[in-house]
């Protein structure tokens, strides 16, 4: 039998780009290609930079969806998502709640640990204790002797160090701090890189990362063309399902969907994959990784971008039925373990009645 065709928007497709965090400059980069791509495709798209009066130009553009490219704060944290329920425009991946708890790496973590699934080492900055001149080097005790500093919710690496000793501890916290949020001080897990695309209910092949710096960093990421990319990533298909299993599993715990990253160290000496984070709004430019998995899978930009379009106008379909009726909708393709809710309705915060 054939594959249903995605249930793509009848009008017109927002691309949401820009806003004001740090990931500006990448997030226009995303959106830009994302707009380019679907225009195309031969989809009534137009972009919208989202520091502007973003109300305004909603209302006035009425779009039938929204794609989000926004990174980091005000884009992928929830606030974004709940603006556009209340204004009821369908929009791309994962919900409010499940926004706001993927983008703050230390809730992730806590809730990743409190079901069991592995995830490195760590302890909050405590900037009163840090007056003592031992703190540093009781953390460093406590870690090892490779720890990361991160703020707890930024992308793209900002803010981030990799530091080997008490003092560049001390100078990482303090410059993690200047980013006004919780300061998050992990263990380095010494070994590979990996991170797993995720789209609707399946995962894409994993990518390997090489790079010559210190860690994944901006520069990394972004700039140096030196960074490899391994797809397939060489993992043996034993590794390769577990990897998956952990990575799908510490997705749908934070009760994300649609599509999305998920990043992960391989620990050289044990084998054991540990979760870093989960990203619900991954870079779509050229040094992209979910657009690389999806052509290893032989899926083009444009048919991954339509698919995860007909992801969210499943969401929406689904929450308005929710919504009105209290129950699962018969176009639901899975339920959430112990109750008859589907995935997708996660959004809303309405009763799980039964269906």
């Amino acid at each position: 039998m054939a594959a249903a065709m995605p249930v793509l928007p009848q009008g017109s497709v927002a691309v949401l780009m820009g806003g004001t965090a740090s990931e500006r400059d990448i997030s226009l980069q995303s959106g830009a290609a994302v707009l380019e791509a679907l225009t195309d495709a031969g989809m009534d798209c137009v972009g919208v930079d989202t520091a502007e009066d973003l109300v305004a130009r909603l209302g006035e553009l009425k779009p039938a969806f929204a794609f989000i490219a926004v990174h980091g704060a005000g884009g992928e944290d929830g606030r974004l998502q709940a603006l556009l329920e209340f204004m009821r425009i369908p929009y791309s991946g994962s919900g409010v709640l499940a926004s706001a708890l993927a983008m703050d790496k230390l809730r992730s973590k806590q809730l990743w640990r409190g079901i069991g699934l592995t995830t490195p080492d760590y302890c909050v900055f405590d900037a009163n204790e840090a007056s003592d001149s031992a703190y540093f080097e009781r953390t460093m005790t406590l870690l090892g002797n490779r720890v990361f500093v991160k703020p707890v919710a930024e992308g793209s690496s900002f803010g981030m160090s990799l530091v080997h000793s008490a003092d560049e501890l001390r100078i990482a916290c303090n410059a993690a701090e200047k980013f006004g949020q919780t300061v998050m001080i992990e263990r380095a897990i010494v070994g590979p890189e990996y991170t797993v695309a995720i789209l609707g209910e399946r995962c894409l092949p994993s990518i390997g990362i090489e790079t010559g710096r210190g860690f994944y960093d901006f520069d990394a990421k972004y700039v140096d063309d030196s960074t490899r990319f391994l797809v397939p990533s060489g993992l043996e298909p034993a590794d390769e399902q577990r990897l998956r299993k952990l990575c799908k599993t510490a997705f749908d715990a934070l009760g994300c969907a649609g599509w999305g990253r998920v990043d992960v160290m391989r620990c050289a000496d044990s084998g054991d994959f540990y979760l870093l984070e989960v990203n619900t709004v991954p870079g779509m430019t050229d040094h992209s990784l979910v657009p690389m998995a999806a052509r290893a899978e032989g899926l083009e930009f444009a048919d991954l971008l339509k698919s995860i379009i007909a992801a969210g106008m499943l969401a929406s379909t689904c929450d308005a039925f929710h919504l009105a009726t209290g129950r699962c909708s018969s176009i639901c393709t899975r339920k959430v373990p112990g109750h008859s809710r589907c995935t997708t309705a996660r959004r809303t915060q309405g009763s799980d009645s039964s269906a």
